[in-house]
């Protein structure tokens, strides 16, 4: 636990630097002075050193987008965890019950109706209904089991893609489909201080709870019996810590789309630093997926400036081949 402090310590210092130095990076001139002073004045601390137009980037375009980005990718980074131990599954992902397929099919459906401004209302129901359905299969094959949960979640998934790729092909004309693929890979580049609000709320409300749950999950590792020997009520905690995970996936999903490897990758890494257990594994791997989704979304919009990649083909980018030197490390240690 001592090196975990440490550990976060300094991922809270790379954090703050990241978000600070990623507003700098684009095609305005800024420094990081210069973002300080902007803050600071809305903030009520200072004058402020710029001039309306690079003000109004600072404050209104590049700061949110990254305080989302920071968000979302500690929310997913969490989730992953959480997954990978309810589940037992080390290829266990935020979006394994479905919640990715059932958010794209409640956004692509606003958006093909023309009412955008509801997109995060209607992926969130979406990720929430999937969840529902998941479970109630789950719950129809007889005693939920993570096996019978993947499964059932493997099913959702597959449905509501399919039923999105069917609205799509029947529904898109002419250029419609681009703002419906750049949500479908993951972008946050309409991310405002709304997308702020409803990330950091989520990660703040349930988030923060689920990242303290390590002393339950170190029992789960063990199995249900032996949880249940420790004094925790096995069936009861593992609905709390899904609905959870659901609720704070569901939220993340719904402002930047699916964006893919991150709680999938992140949590491994986190295990090669500190070991496996939950107390320190959660709130590092919070911090670890909000450095570096921070970061990817930095890429995807500075690299191919004027052109901005979707920030999901980054960290899919990245995350494949880390992923399989993971799983390279992991076999020779073997």
């Amino acid at each position: 636990m001592r090196r975990a402090a440490v550990v976060g310590g300094g991922l809270l210092v790379l954090l703050a630097a990241s978000i600070v130095v990623a507003v700098t990076l684009g095609a305005a001139d800024l420094t990081v002075g210069e973002v300080w002073g902007s803050i600071g004045a809305h903030l009520g601390i200072g004058q402020n050193p710029l001039d309306t137009l690079r003000d109004g980037i600072v404050w209104e375009l590049r700061l949110p987008r990254i305080l989302t980005a920071a968000c979302v990718g500690a929310g997913l980074a969490l989730s992953g965890a959480v997954m990978q131990a309810i589940t037992r599954n080390q290829l266990a992902d935020p979006y394994l019950l479905g919640l990715s397929s059932g958010a794209s099919l409640g956004a692509v459906s606003v958006l093909l109706l023309g009412i955008a401004v509801l997109l995060p209302v209607a992926a969130f129901a979406g990720a929430l209904a999937a969840l529902a359905v998941t479970l109630g299969l789950a719950g129809a094959l007889g005693r939920i089991t993570p096996t019978r949960t993947v499964l059932a979640g493997v099913a959702v998934s597959s449905l509501a893609g399919a039923i999105t790729s069917f609205v799509i092909f029947w529904t898109v004309t002419g250029d419609s489909y681009r703002e419906i693929l750049g949500w479908l890979l993951g972008s946050l580049s309409g991310a405002r201080w709304p997308a702020v609000a409803i990330a950091g709320i989520a990660l703040l409300v349930v988030g923060l709870p689920v990242a303290l749950s390590g002393r339950v999950l170190d029992a789960f590792a063990f199995g249900d019996t032996t949880a249940a020997s420790l004094g925790i009520p096995v069936q009861a905690a593992r609905w709390i810590l899904l609905s959870a995970t659901a609720l704070l996936t569901g939220a993340m999903v719904s402002v930047s789309g699916s964006i893919g490897f991150v709680g999938l990758v992140l949590p491994h890494a986190v295990r090669l630093l500190v070991g496996p257990g939950h107390r320190a594994l959660l709130p590092l791997s919070a911090l670890v997926g909000a450095v570096f989704l921070v970061w990817a979304d930095t890429l995807a919009r500075t690299v191919f400036d004027p052109r901005e990649l979707p920030v999901g083909i980054v960290t899919a980018l990245i995350g494949a081949p880390v992923f399989a030197l993971l799983l390279a490390r992991r076999r020779s240690e073997a």
